[in-house]
């Protein structure tokens, strides 16, 4: 079927018409896509211009902080830089822009031992000469990984230079401050020589004129000039202690030691200066404590020495007390006083060196103050501590504590079994009669204490069953005798009077006075135990074992020859004197050579033999220490059967010269002033041909 052309032209133009909508709106479409797209890629590009605004202000913050840091940081990749901040480039003087791709780096001058961290890096300090100078740089280094699974070598440093020059300052002054303490140690050592030179001399002149027959006018000088030298040697011997424990050199020695004597020994070596004031000392020891220890006896026994000389020292009425009891472990020491006490306000400053309770110029009480400063030091080296506890006109205690343990074949001081025995203590001393009590109370007896006749004879009336009395002559002579007579008719079989020495030689005899024997001041606990335990008669042990002081020797014949090396002639001639009072011939060499010579004479039979040798350490021409190794040669060339004693005598006698003196040959080293007990027991000994050991 035909269309006519008219028709056919019509659907033409719908069809183009229906084309045209057609693609008008595919186009549409695609604008609107277009449009779509624009505007997502204009937010991607405002979020990235964002995120990289972001990551250059983080960026420059990060530089920023790294830049007020000051640390160096630099990246290689092999030798070649690929990263450097400005610090880096400015130890070799350059730009960051210049050092990057370079593969510049300063010169190294030295280097510490570099040290591995657990993650693998490494830190190590070097010295490096930059442009402005030689630096000390501490580097720490690691491996980083960076784009494309590459690594490079980082390092990150810190200048040290102030820090490694403090260093260097600081080992200088410690050389310096050693050296100064290594001078300071030999000008004590040399004063402290020098002083116990004519120490020596004052002393043992003193003890020799004091057995020679005066009056009692130059007694009493003699006594004056004894006391002065002996607190003069005290001085030079806490000077000495304070400036060994400043430096670090007093060591303590650790041995097994006998605690009982001990103490009970301090107290009778304090007795006489405290009974010549008129004051009361007695020791008590707990029934708890081992009776030996292991530690420094010589330094406890210093502590014990310090405390009770110094409460002597500030007492005038009353007495002093010491006692020993177990604190848990530690063992416990107090000195107690009865003296005017330490204000609050000075009871801490009185332990500092050169202080005392009253440090104000119109004080009654001379001294340094350094003796509780070397309590103080010597407790503190031992482990322990001390402590003070007073008020004003009530008297001190001063407490140690201290880790003393207890020997392996130690044991418990153990007192008698007196259970069901009574014994009454009269006494009028703050401490004597409380201590005696303790102690008898701990043999499980029964102990009444009376502080005066009155009192006393109140008990006697009330019970008369006691088994023994024991009567203070504190108490008054007079008083004493009526309350022995007292006791005598009342029933007590033992009546005791306790007695000082100056008092046992005026007292008179005991028996005489109405009384069955006598107790010495300090009373010592195994006194007390022996006198009062039950034994047969024929086998009556002596009060004490502490007797008047013997007259003094003298010789009939000289029973050994020896040897005096010394180049002081009051020294010698004190040396000289003393050996002949022992019974001895004493022969006298100014120095070392002569002392040889004499040796050598006595070696080849030409001369009297020799059966000892004191030698001084310090002498002209040649040492005591030369000299000793100069004879042992000699006796081993003669192939001499028994070594000749030699005995150093020095002023110091720490445990450096006593080694010394070991190592040089001597069989022992002898403090001055010269201890007469000390070389009488050599003489015994050489005498017996017996030979001692270095003595500790």
């Amino acid at each position: 079927m035909a269309f006519p052309s008219s028709s056919l032209a019509f659907w033409m133009a719908v069809a183009t018409a229906i084309l045209a909508i057609l693609f008008a709106l595919k186009m549409a479409r695609q604008r609107d896509r277009i449009v779509r797209q624009a505007t997502e890629l204009a937010h991607d590009i405002e979020t990235l211009n964002d995120r990289l605004w972001a990551l250059a202000d983080s960026e420059e913050r990060y530089r920023s902080l790294i830049q007020a840091q000051g640390d160096l940081i630099v990246r290689r990749d092999g030798d070649r830089i690929v990263y450097a901040n400005a610090g880096y480039a400015s130890l070799l003087g350059l730009s960051e822009a210049e050092v990057i791709g370079s593969q510049a780096q300063p010169r190294r001058i030295a280097c510490r031992p570099a040290l591995a961290l657990g993650d693998g890096a490494r830190v190590f300090d070097e010295s490096l000469a930059t442009f402005e100078g030689e630096r000390w740089i501490s580097w720490v280094e690691t491996v980083v990984p960076v784009a494309l699974g590459k690594t490079v070598l980082q390092r990150v440093g810190r200048d040290i230079t102030a820090r490694i020059a403090g260093e260097q300052e600081l080992v200088e002054a410690r050389a310096r401050a050693e050296s100064a303490s290594d001078a300071k140690s030999r000008f004590l050592a040399t004063v402290s020589h020098e002083f116990r030179t004519p120490l020596n001399g004052i002393l043992g002149m003193a003890d020799l004129l004091g057995d020679t027959r005066l009056d009692p006018e130059q007694t009493t000088y003699v006594g004056a000039l004894r006391t002065s030298g002996e607190a003069l040697l005290s001085l030079v011997d806490d000077i000495l202690d304070v400036a060994k424990v400043e430096a670090g050199k007093l060591e303590l020695s650790v041995a097994p030691f006998d605690l009982g004597p001990l103490v009970e020994t301090v107290g009778e070596l304090m007795a006489p200066r405290a009974q010549a004031k008129g004051l009361d000392i007695a020791t008590y020891l707990a029934p708890d404590l081992p009776s030996r220890l292991v530690g420094d006896r010589d330094r406890l026994r210093q502590i014990l020495l310090n405390l009770v000389g110094n409460a002597i020292k500030f007492t005038e009425h009353g007495g002093v007390g010491i006692r020993l009891d177990r604190a848990g472990e530690m063992i416990e020491i107090t000195v107690s006083d009865t003296g005017p006490g330490i204000p609050e306000d000075r009871q801490k400053a009185i332990f500092d060196e050169f202080e005392q309770a009253d440090n104000t110029a119109t004080r009654s009480h001379e001294g340094t103050g350094l003796g509780l400063a070397i309590v103080r030091r010597l407790a503190a080296l031992m482990g322990g501590e001390v402590g003070v506890e007073s008020r004003p006109g009530e008297g001190a205690l001063f407490r140690v504590h201290l880790p003393l343990a207890a020997a392996e074949a130690s044991t418990i001081l153990a007192p008698p079994d007196w259970q069901g025995r009574r014994v009454l203590v009269v006494s009028a001393a703050p401490f004597a009669g409380r201590f005696l009590a303790d102690t008898i109370a701990t043999t499980g007896a029964t102990a009444m204490l009376a502080t005066g006749p009155d009192g006393a004879l109140a008990l006697l009336r009330q019970d008369a069953t006691y088994d023994a009395i024991l009567i203070d002559q504190s108490i008054g002579p007079e008083a004493a005798r009526a309350l022995a007579e007292a006791a005598r008719q009342a029933g007590p079989g033992e009546r005791l009077i306790m007695l000082s020495p100056t008092e046992r030689r005026q007292f008179g005899v005991p028996r005489e006075q109405g009384f069955t024997g006598f107790l010495m001041k300090p009373v010592r606990a195994r006194s007390l135990y022996e006198r009062l335990s039950p034994r047969p008669e024929a086998a009556l042990p002596l009060p004490d074992s502490r007797q008047d002081a013997p007259a003094p020797i003298l010789p009939v014949a000289p029973r050994l020859t020896v040897l005096v090396a010394e180049d002081n002639e009051i020294n010698a001639l004190l040396a000289t004197r003393t050996l002949e009072r022992l019974g001895c011939a004493a022969i006298w060499a100014r120095n070392g050579r002569e002392a040889i010579s004499h040796v050598a004479a006595s070696l080849n039979g030409e001369a009297t033999a020799l059966d000892l040798v004191l030698l001084d350490i310090r002498m002209p021409e040649l040492d005591g220490l030369s000299a000793a190794r100069i004879i042992r040669t000699m006796e081993a060339e003669a192939k001499a059967g028994a070594k000749l004693p030699l005995i150093a005598v020095s002023a110091n006698v720490s445990p450096a010269d006593r080694s010394a003196a070991q190592a040089a040959g001597m069989d022992d080293c002898l403090a001055k002033p010269l201890d007469r007990a000390a070389l009488k027991r050599w003489l015994d000994h050489v005498e017996g041909g017996l030979m001692l050991t270095l003595s500790a």
